[in-house]
């Protein structure tokens, strides 16, 4: 049987496919019991949340559907997933991105710590590989808050004559912004390139994990 991740975003690719509309809110992950949940406050996040490695290949996959999308909603759908997938519930815009009434890529824990810092984030435990710091983290958190300020003032900057996505250190960050840009476009041409974009700060993340 497949899990519920694997389930939600093989969804997402039937409706890429498909060009329909989604009747599913995307790859869902098991929720953890409050308890649970309340540990993640404390730094013991891979013991009842996916793996950060786990995480990222199912942003592998929605990151997939986004770029062979057949329809505008499609790629949005996608792109929510993907970017809620990274924000995690305490984390800027998190929720029904496109406005379709449903949240596609719901989980407990984001790949990166809440606004307040809360919960921790699946890469906080990784803290000891320096390419985690440098390349999913992009630094060392000490103010969650005015980092993800920074994140929504490129992504408010950015026109497509001028990028800022290279300023922001972090390539999750980064793979939020293409989402943010996929669902503001009404071309599907530029959804895929943005897909595009997406899907090497995927594998700039998976590579550091390997450091």
């Amino acid at each position: 049987m497949r899990t519920p991740i694997v389930w939600a975003v093989g969804a997402i690719m039937t409706l890429a496919s498909c060009g329909g509309s989604s009747t599913s809110g995307g790859p869902t992950e098991p929720v953890p019991t409050a308890a649970e949940v309340a540990d993640t406050t404390t730094g013991d996040v891979e013991s009842v949340s996916p793996s950060l490695r786990e995480r990222m290949d199912a942003i592998d996959e929605a990151v997939a559907a986004w770029r062979s999308a057949t329809s505008v909603e499609a790629a949005r759908l996608a792109a929510e997933t993907a970017a809620n997938l990274v924000v995690g519930p305490n984390g800027p815009d998190y929720g029904d991105r496109n406005g379709d009434g449903l949240v596609s890529g719901e989980s407990a824990v984001g790949v990166l710590p809440g606004l307040d810092g809360t919960p921790a984030g699946l890469a906080t435990p990784l803290v000891t590989n320096p390419c985690v710091v440098h390349d999913v983290l992009g630094g060392a958190w000490t103010n969650p808050d005015a980092e993800w300020g920074a994140m929504l003032t490129a992504i408010d900057d950015w026109r497509s004559d001028n990028n800022t996505m290279p300023s922001l250190a972090s390539h999750p960050m980064r793979i939020v912004g293409w989402a943010t840009f996929t669902l503001r476009s009404d071309s599907l041409d530029e959804a895929h390139e943005y897909g595009g974009h997406a899907k090497l700060h995927v594998d700039v993340a998976l590579r550091a994990l390997d450091c």
